[in-house]
């Protein structure tokens, strides 16, 4: 039992030594090809860095082998050797059958036992497992597409017989980028800078491990996971060794990265990791702290960016542009934002592209053919100069010109794209927004005096640089390099220092680390930050400690003297606006035409220069991009059924409606009292319109109202002056003066309805007219009733002198018997009536009118009223007779007036003396009939001041009428023929039958005779 017992102690023991030594050496998981720098040795604090010095190289047709291709971007599991990616991914098939690469089984082999071994393969190949079906089959995240492309040969192999192409993958080949990598020597000469520094972080040194992202996911995990790690391996959860602490990670490179190293840096908050610090990742989504919340950048985040992009595009009016961003969170986001900003403030997109992360000939067509196809002249690119250059090289090839191109910050200070021959002819006169520029002193003399023996990928740059190699073995295809080759004579990107705008993001982001530390280290205990008043050490310290002092940190940056601080990670938005123009040698120079500052007002945050603008083609005018012309005040935008707002018609504003903003979606209704005026831009008050005294028309009028009144007074004179003589006392000479002051009125009326109407003149006219025609058709009545009872009496009288006739005749036949002739009746026999009633049928009438006139302005009286309807651009003044009903009662019960005195005139019409009153009765009544049947059509058809013309008109000429049938014959008679003024002249006469007599009067004649018995017989002839 003691033998047992001793033999079970052992194999605890064993087994607890085994899990110790487990735990501290770390069990190696995978081997990483990682390129970078590193120098940790005798270091007091590490400060990690990610850089995409290889980019990815779109294969094509044209690519040849000559373009330089890095193989350190290759990835090895498992510790095997380096080789090509077709051998790293021939554990997994493209068509989903992992199963016979895995174990090497038949098709036909039973399933059972493959997938019993399947499910015991290790976690590494099942997650690449995973990670390449989705890539292919499109369910996952783009970016996943960075790891594996389908391999598709340029020609038919028989090698491909027997195995399936679609089994065949491969990793996209990548070229050495000299701009990243002077980004990559900038963080070395910012350290090197500082432990130099005797007032920065004077007892610390810096140390650093920088890595090569090659601008893929797959990397970037990679370089995180070993920065974390702390050894060329990666051991999630583990930190393995016992080296100086991780300050921060200054990375990764464009967004997609920087969001994958962000979510891993999140994870381990507490206790490992450490903070990331961006350089270039401005994506909006990056400011969730919530997701990332130990992310911070030096440059401003894309919602400045998309925000100023669109204020741009407004402030130059273009409201017709097409836009283009790359596939990934950097394009996506940022022309996103920008749509949003834009299409609120009424702009529409032409076309919206996205630009294939990898070689796709057929996308790079398409999008070229949507450019010439579209008619804006405006494009947007939210994009990075690595994803935009096969776009640029397609549109050169198609000499795509007469476009205005927008740049994002990523690209328009990119030689990538700059540097392409003859760029003018289509990127001339673009305009973009860069981040702040800075010269960093010595920046030059580190880059171009670094050892090409120095590591890997410094023998890359140089061998590139060159176009030679480091390497004795290569030497057989290329020539051998010396190492004393100039880099000051090389015309790179590497060298050029004239826009350090990314290069000095990348100083300010290891100078704020270092300015954390160097508040981390020297907190004085007992009033630091954490509880307590604790410090933290700088040897050991907690990365949510070194978190603390970066988001409270605010320091001014050496040589520039701009201040740095961190709001919740972002720093302000400032950006300066560069147009390209061409250079002396043809090429492109940056020309500062203003700039965008996210904390100034809102009205002033963008500032541009518009007389150093030079736009394509070298003009000076800003283009234009509109689907439509902008629609002008006095039109508005009529939109066309299936198209975009931004096209659209101009339709002119209807009459009385206005608008006075450019592009209206609508026209303003003008006020009552308002219309619009000739070019529909703003309302005008209406024209008032009533008929004026003193107008011509007015004038006129007047006169002839005044001239007819005195006319009138001038009868009644003359009536005056023979008030005794027959011919005035024929037929009551009270009726003939009632008559003429009937008159007098209806001509002084008239007068009334001039000028601007009021209350008191409104009714005035109104009830005078209606008054002064009642007294003057009653009058003619009563005198057409006296005329029509002596027509009758004649007729009596003819009826009479017929039987006498009769008599006559047969007397003659009878001697014996004697007719004789019945004598006509005195005068005072043939009146029926007597003045009084004549008085007193014109009183009554009279009377009636003024009562129903009187009841007509007690209830509802006239009243002047705005017309504002009977037209549009005028209001006339006129007088609303108050009810419809009383002033046809009123002026109906004149037209009954005037149909008695017709009536009565025209059965007079025969009766014959020596002026035919009854005669000019019936004329007078026919033209007062005639003058206001025309005048119904008249009044209607006008309008205005003329209608008013037209009523005095008829007021007018009604009265002349009646003034001249009846007291013209008159007065002739008393002024011309005065020997016709007799009483016997005014005795109705029979007009004689005798052809020969002649006279224009009636005369009673009497014949005598003699019979053959010697008797007289008198005998009266009557005309019939």
């Amino acid at each position: 039992m003691a033998k047992y017992g001793l033999l079970l102690g052992l194999c605890a023991l064993w087994l607890c030594y085994m899990s110790t030594a487990g735990e501290a050496t770390c069990k190696l998981k995978a081997k990483f090809n990682l390129s970078g720098y590193k120098k940790v040795e005798k270091k007091k604090v590490i400060i990690g860095g990610m850089f995409a010095v290889h980019n990815r190289l779109a294969e094509s047709d044209n690519t040849t082998s000559s373009v330089p291709v890095s193989s350190g971007c290759e990835w090895t599991p498992l510790g095997t050797s380096t080789t090509p990616c077709r051998d790293v991914w021939d554990v997994v098939v493209a068509n989903m059958a992992p199963r016979r690469v895995l174990t090497k089984s038949k098709r036909r082999d039973h399933i059972t036992p493959i997938l019993k071994s399947l499910h015991w393969i290790p976690v590494c190949y099942r997650i690449v497992l995973l990670l390449v079906y989705k890539g292919l089959s499109g369910s996952g995240p783009a970016y996943l597409s960075d790891v594996v492309q389908q391999y598709e040969p340029s020609r038919a192999l028989r090698a491909l017989g027997a195995v399936d192409s679609f089994d065949l993958l491969v990793c996209p080949p990548h070229r050495f980028n000299f701009r990243t990598f002077r980004w990559t020597q900038t963080m070395l000469f910012a350290i090197n800078e500082i432990n130099n520094n005797s007032k920065l972080l004077p007892n610390t040194d810096l140390g650093y491990v920088i890595y090569d992202s090659c601008f893929t996911i797959s990397k970037a995990v990679e370089g995180t996971l070993t920065y974390l790690t702390g050894q060329d391996e990666a051991v999630p959860n583990y930190r393995c060794g016992n080296g100086a602490p991780l300050a921060a990670l200054v990375g990764a490179g464009g967004c997609d990265l920087s969001i994958a190293t962000a979510r891993i840096l999140g994870l381990y908050y507490f206790p490992q990791a450490g903070p990331l610090v961006s350089y270039s990742s401005s994506c909006s989504v990056l400011e969730s702290r919530f997701q990332y919340p130990t992310f911070l950048r030096t440059i401003p985040s894309d919602e400045h960016q998309s925000v100023a992009m669109a204020q741009l595009v407004l402030r130059f009016g273009w409201t017709w542009v097409g836009t283009i961003a790359s596939d990934d969170d950097y394009g996506k986001y940022g022309i996103k934002r920008f749509k949003e900003v834009v299409e609120e403030a009424g702009v529409c997109i032409s076309f919206s592209e996205t630009l294939p992360k990898f070689n796709s000939p057929e996308s790079i067509q398409r999008i070229v053919r949507a450019i010439n196809d579209s008619t804006a002249k405006i494009v947007v690119v939210f994009s990075s100069d690595v994803d935009l250059s096969p776009l640029v090289e397609e549109l050169l090839r198609n000499n795509v010109t007469n476009r205005t191109w927008i740049a994002s910050e990523s690209w328009v200070t990119s030689a990538l794209i700059a540097g392409q021959p003859d760029i003018m002819s289509v990127l001339g006169g673009t305009l973009g927004f860069a981040i702040q520029r800075a010269e960093i002193p010595g920046l030059w003399d580190h880059l171009i005096n670094i050892d090409p023996y120095q590591d890997t990928l410094t023998e890359e740059f140089w061998g590139t640089a060159f176009n030679c190699t480091l390497k004795y073995g290569q030497a057989s295809s290329k020539k051998l390099c010396t190492g004393t080759e100039s880099l000051q004579k090389l015309n790179s990107t590497y060298s050029d220092v004239s826009q350090l705008r990314l290069t000095y993001n990348v100083y300010k982001a290891v100078y704020a680390v270092a300015y954390a530390l160097h508040n981390l280290e020297y907190c004085v205990p007992g009033e630091g930050p954490f509880q307590g008043g604790s410090c933290a050490n700088i040897s050991n310290f907690e990365p949510w400690q070194l978190m603390y002092y970066l988001k409270n940190l605010r320091f001014k940056v050496p040589h520039t003297g701009e201040e740095i601080f961190f709001n919740d990670g972002e720093v302000l938005g400032y950006y300066e606006i560069l147009n390209w123009q061409r250079a002396s040698d043809g090429g492109v120079t940056y020309t500062r035409i203003g700039y965008y500052n996210s904390t100034a007002p809102t009205a002033e945050r963008l500032t541009i220069y518009n007389s150093s603008i030079i736009w394509h083609n070298d003009v000076i005018e800003a283009p234009r991009s509109v689907c439509s012309e902008r629609c002008q005040p006095g039109t508005r935008m009529g939109i066309r059924q299936g198209e975009p707002v931004c096209c659209f018609d101009c339709i002119p504003c209807a009459d009385g409606e206005i608008s006075n903003t450019t592009d209206a979606r609508g026209c303003i209704q003008c006020e009552e009292d308002y219309w619009s005026n000739a070019n529909r831009d703003a309302c005008v008050p209406k024209t008032i319109e009533f008929l004026d005294f003193g107008e011509a028309l007015g004038i006129t009028l007047i006169a002839i109202a005044i001239f007819g009144a005195l006319l009138t007074i001038a009868v009644a004179v003359i009536y005056m002056m023979y008030l005794n003589t027959p011919l005035v006392q024929v037929n009551d000479p009270l009726l003939s003066f009632t008559l003429l002051l009937g008159l007098v009125i209806t001509f002084l009326c008239s007068i009334v309805f001039l000028g601007e109407p009021q209350p008191w003149s409104c009714m005035t006219s109104q009830v005078a007219l209606a008054v002064g025609f009642a007294i003057v058709l009653s009058s003619l009545m009563g005198k057409a009733a006296l005329l029509m009872l002596r027509a009758r009496a004649i007729k009596a009288t003819k009826a009479a002198a017929k039987a006498a006739k009769a008599a006559a005749a047969a007397s003659e036949q009878s001697p014996d018997t004697t007719a004789i002739a019945p004598a006509g009746p005195p005068k005072n026999d043939i009146d029926p009536i007597r003045p009084i009633h004549q008085r007193v049928m014109m009183v009554v009438s009279t009377l009636i009118q003024a009562v129903a006139c009187t009841v007509w302005l007690i209830l509802l009286p006239p009243h002047p009223v705005k017309n504002t309807a009977a037209q549009n651009i005028k209001i006339i003044l006129e007088c609303d007779p108050g009810n419809i009903v009383f002033i046809c009662c009123v002026f109906g019960y004149d037209l009954l007036l005037a149909l008695l005195a017709f009536v009565f005139a025209f059965v007079a019409r025969k009766l014959e003396d020596h002026f035919s009153e009854g005669k000019c009765v019936t004329f007078g009544m026919l033209v007062f009939f005639i003058v206001w049947i025309s005048f119904v059509p008249a009044y209607l058809s006008t309008r205005g001041k003329f209608m008013v013309a037209v009523q005095i008109f008829a007021i007018l000429a009604s009265s002349f009428g009646l003034l001249m049938c009846v007291f013209l014959p008159k007065c002739y008679v008393l002024l011309v023929k005065p020997e016709r003024n007799k009483e016997e002249m005014m005795i109705p006469r029979a007009k004689a039958r005798d052809s020969r007599a002649t006279g224009t009067s009636a005369s009673l004649s009497t014949t005598t005779e003699a019979n053959g018995n010697g008797t007289t017989i008198s005998t009266v002839s009557l005309d019939d």
